[in-house]
């Protein structure tokens, strides 16, 4: 079992929503790109929530389109020791600084934890936000995660009001 290491995170410095997965599964270390394997529904769950189609773009398409909607990802955890890619095989983990989250982002405004795992660490690295910082727990886009999709969406639909909309983008 080898040592794992997360992705940088992703973000312009208007970030209003950060969504943070627990750490990228082998498929998504591999390509270098937030998640990259076929089955999970990452991208399709916040394209659902922002009424954008994210599926059919390219990666770096889809990132444009993040930072244009002031959407910003990265992960719980910074490396550990993991067989696979699921979270219950997670060891020995060292978690990212999500401190900074709050001091170099200023107009962030909710984070967003993609899955239980990644919900559990990073609750507890952020502790009391301020007043102003919604946490909000996601169901996993995992597709080791049965729920049906549309229950998955609906959960996903809260991201809408804590990022930018297309239509301000381009007045």
């Amino acid at each position: 079992m080898g040592v794992k290491f997360g992705l940088p995170p992703v973000a312009r410095s208007d970030a209003t929503l950060f969504i943070l997965g627990s750490l990228p599964g082998d498929a998504s270390l591999a390509a270098r790109r937030y998640y990259a394997h076929p089955t999970n529904q990452f991208w399709r769950l916040l394209g659902a929530a922002i009424g954008e189609d994210l599926q059919p773009l390219d990666y770096e398409r889809r990132l444009d389109r993040l930072g244009e909607r002031r959407i910003g990802l990265w992960d719980v955890i910074a490396s550990a020791s993991r067989s696979g890619s699921l979270d219950q095989a997670i060891r020995e983990a060292e978690h990212n600084q999500l401190e900074h989250l709050l001091h170099d982002f200023p107009m962030l405004r909710a984070i967003a934890f993609n899955g239980s795992t990644s919900a559990r660490i990073g609750r507890g690295q952020v502790g009391q936000p301020p007043a102003h910082l919604a946490l909000l727990e996601l169901p996993s886009s995992s597709a080791a995660n049965t729920r049906p999709f549309a229950e998955k969406a609906e959960a996903w639909s809260r991201l809408a009001q804590f990022c930018g909309s297309a239509q301000s983008e381009a007045s």
